[in-house]
């Protein structure tokens, strides 16, 4: 039986060693630095020192979509039962889903569950929804956007502290539990399959570092989900001090307009107070916000106004709900 492990992430190396407890990870498929560069891709790790000190051949593709003849032919060659992608990011082609004997597996899932939120960056967009838990699903990979069948479900929550970091991390647990559970039809190539509920399909847009430009004409509960839903190992929540770029890597709801705090009628974006150590303050709608963690190029001082572009602000259209996932 030869396995494969599709993927160029942080949380690729942490499934790989889960994995590595009970099977042998034969070839490991992920992209250069440079090609990552390129493409943008949050939380990028290098597996070629990881896989050399495991003993584990590494190959990396020409291209991140794989549709170069070259790594097509060089797949195939690997002659591959059973593939796990995990950090990819990309759907893989159907030319090389038709040479894995048994098929590739990966995790998708949402806040609705399948084939509610399929799409991309499902995880980010629960975050900034407000949901308080997320579905998912341990499924074979086929042409589609998230269409597979689902081979079996994990359901984890979303808590008020958590951040696109730790929901990677829940979910790269989830999918780590959910193999090493099925593992056994797995290999022996036993395993059943569900579809999909019957229901119509809906999907998450791609989210790209511009649009985590912060609105400061949001309400403080969205913001305050906004920056943890971007926060490391994304670009991090941005906006702007005198044209200068100021990154906010970690906020919190530090009071909000219920209490008298004494800055009601400082305008959104206004940083009121700076505490020791450059924690500071910022009035939004709806109360004050404490930033914790953050990048500027200068010190931060009370009366400074953080502001953005509205024109750089990308609105992303809402369905009948609320939510950010369409048809």
């Amino acid at each position: 039986m030869k396995l494969a492990l599709f993927g160029c992430k942080t949380t690729t190396l942490f499934l790989l060693d889960a994995l590595m407890t009970k099977m042998r990870i034969n070839v490991v498929i992920t992209i250069t630095p440079e090609l990552a560069a390129k493409n943008e891709v949050a939380d990028y790790l290098d597996l070629s020192d990881a896989c050399q000190n495991r003993g584990i051949r590494l190959y990396q593709a020409n291209t991140y979509h794989l549709n170069d003849a070259a790594d097509q032919e060089t797949i195939r060659q690997f002659q591959i039962d059973i593939a796990f992608v995990n950090g990819w990011q990309r759907l893989l082609p159907k030319s090389i889903l038709q040479g894995f004997r048994l098929g590739a597996f990966g995790m998708h899932g949402s806040a609705q569950n399948l084939p509610v939120g399929r799409g991309r960056s499902p995880m980010n967009w629960s975050l900034i929804e407000g949901k308080t838990h997320f579905f998912t699903n341990l499924f074979r990979y086929d042409a589609g956007i998230d269409s597979g069948d689902i081979l079996d479900t994990h359901v984890f929550s979303i808590q008020s502290a958590d951040t696109a970091e730790t929901l990677h991390f829940k979910n790269t647990l989830a999918m780590s539990q959910l193999i090493l559970k099925n593992i056994n039809p797995l290999l022996e190539g036993k395993f059943s399959l569900s579809k999909q509920a019957d229901l119509p399909p809906t999907y998450y847009p791609k989210r790209s570092p511009a649009d985590s430009i912060i609105d400061w004409r949001r309400d403080i509960h969205f913001l305050h989900r906004f920056i943890r839903a971007v926060a490391p190992p994304f670009n991090g929540a941005f906006s702007y001090i005198n044209r200068k770029k100021i990154t906010l890597l970690r906020a919190e709801i530090f009071e909000t307009d219920i209490a008298e705090h004494g800055f009601t009628q400082s305008k959104p974006g206004r940083v009121v107070a700076v505490f020791p150590g450059q924690k500071f303050l910022v009035r939004v709608n709806g109360g004050l916000l404490i930033v914790h963690d953050f990048l500027y190029c200068e010190p931060v001082i009370t009366g400074m106004l953080l502001s953005s572009p509205e024109q750089e602000i990308r609105c992303f259209p809402v369905n009948a709900a609320g939510g950010y996932d369409l048809p």
